[in-house]
């Protein structure tokens, strides 16, 4: 049976000064360990450990520099595969079926904050110029395994996996064919941000620095059938300028680099909702300025994520704290029977009428 490797022993062997070589082709690693392991090969370093970089004086000595984990999968454009059997070789390969992992790994977490429930929520991952691994139809997100993961193209066919893909994969790729950056999709229903779905308002800006940062302005988009093409067009041109957008009476889809980053967004998106729902039963927001505002947008574009607000508003429609955001269009009524109204006229002669017939019968 081979060892399982996880990161915290590889980093081990790496302060040790051993070579990740030994680590044996068949082992088997946690997505963490794969991850460093991919990397070290990558920058050359896997027959040796890295030298010591020289300290400056006063300081204590680094084993190497500290570098953040990257999950991003980049594939080489043209590179998708030709025939069925580069497919089936392509689907199983490690770094597909570490990716299918970390999918199974955001499905716990969001159905452990209670983002889901029953079958609800959908994961995707782009993989290729027209691959899509996504999470399948009609199966709880808390309890998938990377056997349960099928893959799709961009016009939304199956083109892997043994369980079939969900019918709202189709407002995931409405997505990905609109904003190439958008690498993978999370959608849920989290309470508070979906409670502002249904409510029809957008939470306001000016009021807690990290959405402006790592969420930006977010996005509605009015009722649609879920899994229609209707969905998937009005939810990929929103994705242009928007990495969270709250789906009218449906629920919340945020858009990332990797399937961590998207789900951060999920998160970042549901907390932001409840803090301003708690604000408003205690007096309501209190909001900094515009010029505030300009920096953290100024900033999150220095992280690489759009933002249109300062090329598109001016600088008194930045802050919009005074009052919600409604952006919710006039709905049909929900039943089309129509009721007289409480101060209508009564027709006495038709009263009198019927009381006189039921009076006859009781004699």
């Amino acid at each position: 049976m081979s060892k399982l490797y996880t990161a915290k022993e590889l980093e081990r062997m790496l302060k040790n000064g051993e070579s990740l070589a030994s680590v044996p082709a068949n082992a088997k690693l946690t997505p963490m360990a794969r991850d460093i392991l991919r990397q070290h090969r990558k920058n050359g370093k896997s027959a040796a450990a890295p030298a010591t970089a020289a300290a400056p004086q006063g300081s204590s000595p680094r084993i190497h520099e500290p570098v953040l984990p990257d999950a991003e999968y980049n594939w080489t454009p043209g590179g998708d595969p030709k025939n069925a059997r580069e497919l089936e070789k392509f689907f199983y390969s490690p770094e597909i079926q570490a990716i299918k992992e970390r999918i199974c790994h955001i499905g716990k977490r969001i159905w452990n904050k209670g983002y889901v429930d029953g079958n609800g929520g959908n994961i995707t991952v782009r993989v290729g110029d027209n691959l899509v691994l996504c999470t399948p139809t009609l199966i709880s997100k808390g309890f998938m395994t990377p056997d349960d993961i099928c893959m799709v193209d961009l016009d939304g066919n199956q083109v892997a996996g043994t369980r079939p893909r969900t019918s709202e994969v189709n407002t995931h790729l409405g997505i990905m064919k609109n904003e190439p950056k958008a690498k993978s999709c999370v959608h849920a229903h989290p309470v508070y941000a979906t409670a502002f779905a249904v409510a029809g308002v957008t939470p306001p800006s000016c009021l807690i620095p990290e959405p402006e940062v790592f969420l930006g302005e977010i996005g509605f988009a009015s009722y649609q059938t879920p899994g229609t093409p209707e969905n998937a067009k009005e939810v990929g041109q929103l994705a242009k300028k928007h990495q969270s957008i709250l789906m009218q009476n449906h629920g919340v889809i945020c858009w990332g680099k990797d399937v961590e980053d998207a789900y951060w967004k999920m998160e970042n998106t549901d907390a932001f909702c409840q803090t301003v729902s708690i604000t408003m039963q205690i007096g309501g927001p209190k909001q900094y300025g515009p010029d505030k505002l300009k920096e953290l947008i100024v900033l999150r574009k220095k992280l690489g994520m759009p933002d249109h607000r300062l090329d598109e508003l001016k600088e008194c429609e930045l802050c919009d704290a005074a009052d919600y955001t409604v952006t919710t269009a006039p709905q049909p009524a929900a039943c089309s029977c129509e009721m007289p109204a409480a101060n209508a006229p009564v027709d006495e002669a038709l009263v009198q009428k019927i009381t006189d017939i039921i009076m006859e019968k009781l004699k």
